[in-house]
């Protein structure tokens, strides 16, 4: 899915960079980057949450075996 990112250069991330600063401004980068870390940590902090409750559709090793899916042996 990412895959294009191997391929670019420095020079094609300065210019991305460069529209990125054009487009929202030096005052609203700092506080997209910190609004997008504070969802970041919210959606890892849920993930933990849902893995620690054993919420439904939570994979583990029991639920695979038990759908045949999972090792055989």
């Amino acid at each position: 899915m990412l895959a294009f990112i191997q391929n670019l250069g420095i020079s094609e991330l300065l210019i991305i960079l460069f529209i990125i600063l054009l487009l929202f401004g030096s005052t609203k980068i700092p506080s997209l980057a910190r609004s997008l870390g504070k969802g970041l940590s919210e959606f890892k902090k849920g993930l933990a949450e849902g893995k620690e409750d054993g919420a439904p559709g939570a994979k583990d090793d029991h639920d695979a075996d038990r759908l045949g899916g999972g090792k055989s042996s």
